[in-house]
């Protein structure tokens, strides 16, 4: 039977949530993100691959581990990239709110996009709309068109959209093109995913959020058949500078999905830290607790949902 090493990586993702959710809703957004860090560096020391990552934390003067570069696991083959947020959703934890989780996505060599920390403007899908979305058009027409392809009304639709000034006006036109609006705090990158689940309660994606978020959403879209656009859009000079330095010369280059993510083996293991649309949060009990996890392979286009009980008596609490 051919290995499926997202199946022992989803224990990396499970001890990065563990580790993090017991700082829910204590005010400090700090802590929760180097605990996941911290146990997911750990946990990785058991997985038998050789894995380097190419979207991390940061550059290796930027952080102590997890720092794009650094190589993971026992370094027998398989030899695999890297990308990962061991916390996506730091605020979200420190005030106890929904959709923050923990991210792997591995891939062969120059599958994921090198991309500096910025921001990106994007639209996802789930299967039923690959295809249909063009993000250098309004959301009116991406809209009909979404809701042709998955043939619905427009109405039916359910566009999640982060909550922020800069999307006053994508509300304004999305409100009045007539689909429903989901407007979320933070945690774009749950959000992406779910339009590739049935029954998730998103079917779009809009709006503008960060570049690693881009890259990792694609990787999962990848797995579930669904599609995903983005443009990077640097905030300030600076990282403009740092966009151009990576390789992208043009700005409004419109990213495809596999640019973001390449297709044939892509790997993916997400586990919830707290309650979102796509994931339920760790669940802690006397002696233990409960996750709930995703794991995906995008070359059988497997998915699995894994709920599992870690008794902290009897296996490492990372």
């Amino acid at each position: 039977m051919e290995r499926n090493l997202a199946l022992e990586v989803v224990r990396v993702t499970e001890a990065a949530a563990l580790s993090s959710a017991r700082w829910l809703g204590r005010g400090n957004a700090q802590a929760p993100e180097q605990a996941a860090a911290d146990a997911m560096r750990r946990a990785f020391d058991a997985v038998d691959f050789a894995g380097t990552i190419v979207l991390g934390e940061g550059e290796r003067d930027q952080c102590p581990m997890l720092y794009i570069g650094e190589r993971l696991g026992s370094g027998r083959e398989p030899e695999m990239e890297v990308a990962l947020d061991p916390l996506d959703g730091a605020s979200i934890v420190a005030t106890g709110r929904g959709n923050a989780m923990a991210v792997v996505a591995l891939a062969d060599r120059n599958a994921f996009l090198r991309v500096a920390d910025t921001a990106m403007d994007k639209i996802a899908v789930g299967p039923r709309a690959a295809g249909a979305i063009n993000i250098t058009r309004g959301p009116e027409e991406n809209l009909h068109a979404i809701a042709d392809a998955m043939r619905c009304h427009v109405e039916d639709l359910t566009v999640a959209i982060l909550d922020r000034p800069r999307h006053e006006d994508l509300v304004r036109r999305v409100r009045e093109v007539g689909a429903r609006i989901k407007l979320i705090p933070d945690g774009d990158l749950s959000a992406a995913i779910a339009t590739g689940v049935e029954d998730s309660g998103v079917d779009v994606l809009m709006g503008i959020g960060g570049s690693r978020e881009g890259v990792l959403a694609a990787a999962a879209l990848q797995c579930l058949g669904g599609d995903l656009q983005g443009r990077l859009r640097p905030r300030n000079d600076a990282e403009a500078e740092r966009v151009q330095a990576a390789g992208v010369r043009d700005l409004d280059h419109v990213f495809a999905i596999g640019e973001l993510a390449a297709g044939k083996n892509v790997l993916f293991a997400a586990t919830g830290v707290t309650d979102g649309d796509l994931l339920q949060g760790v669940r802690f009990f006397g002696g233990g607790a409960r996750t709930h996890s995703l794991v995906m392979r995008s070359r059988s286009g497997t998915v699995r949902f894994i709920e599992a009980t870690h008794r902290f008596d009897r296996q490492p609490v990372y």
